[in-house]
């Protein structure tokens, strides 16, 4: 006889089946559109956050350049991922990118967060590889400020990485 725990895992379980086959096997041509408004959705409210801050034109340019370089990207790897013709390295490899992309960018965020919180300057940080640029919205061009600003990029990885700081007003 069945317990009423045992028809709740069977249920649940069954729900789950049902819908993980239903994804498996939806046409890729509604993961495309489904994608694409989601990145669509994205893009306005990255917009519209960027400017509710109060700050400089050339930050707001490099931010905005940054995101559409970024999701032209993404979208390339989801077009990879989509694709039934691709092979499961590529598949693979364009889903590491996708991952080392959203990690890259929340480790930007969190420097920029940690620049603000510290040093009280609105900034934008690029991380490519191991080479980190950061645009300071500053009037003072002080060497040891720049070195502060090296310093706290620095903690934020494990590893030496080329950080360069760049005065922007």
């Amino acid at each position: 006889m069945i317990n009423k725990r045992g028809m709740w895992f069977l249920t649940l379980f069954s729900l789950i089946l049902v819908l993980s086959v239903y994804y498996i096997t939806m046409p890729s041509e509604l993961l495309m559109t489904a994608n694409n408004t989601k990145n669509e959705t994205k893009e306005t409210k990255t917009v519209s956050a960027t400017t509710e801050e109060n700050e400089s034109a050339e930050l707001v340019a490099l931010r905005v350049e940054s995101e559409e370089q970024l999701l032209d990207e993404i979208n390339e790897l989801k077009t990879v991922l989509t694709n039934a013709k691709s092979s499961t390295d590529e598949k693979n490899k364009a889903f590491e990118k996708m991952q080392e992309l959203n990690q890259n960018r929340g480790t930007e965020e969190s420097i920029e967060q940690k620049i603000k919180n510290e040093h009280k300057l609105k900034s934008f940080v690029k991380i490519n590889g191991s080479d980190v640029s950061v645009v300071v919205d500053s009037t003072k061009h002080d060497k040891s400020l720049a070195n502060k600003i090296m310093r706290t990029v620095q903690g934020e990885f494990d590893k030496h990485v080329a950080v360069s700081v760049k005065f922007q007003k």
